[in-house]
């Protein structure tokens, strides 16, 4: 979606002055938030993982997966508690 003239500030909702675009930017932010926790959470712990199976001289890349798993479990966690622990106001 690209920005157009009529994105430009309303005056008339609210007092805010904010734009179509601004609004809708402001609504998602916590879900954008959320997603890159997930994102970095699993990322995180997968690399530490790897880092850690790199040191130890493993074959099996166990601690890349437990990592993983545990990144997976944690940014989910996350995750929700972010997407449905937002009451309506």
């Amino acid at each position: 979606m690209l920005a157009s003239p009529d994105d430009r500030e309303q005056p008339g909702k609210g007092g805010q002055g904010l734009s179509n675009l601004a609004e809708a930017y402001q609504r998602a932010a916590p879900y954008l938030g959320a997603s890159t926790s997930l994102v970095t959470a699993v990322g995180g712990f997968a690399a530490l993982g790897w880092w850690i199976d790199g040191k130890v001289h493993n074959r099996t890349p166990w601690f890349l997966m437990l990592g993983a798993l545990l990144g997976m479990v944690g940014g989910f966690v996350s995750f929700f508690r972010i997407v449905m622990g937002r009451p309506k106001k």
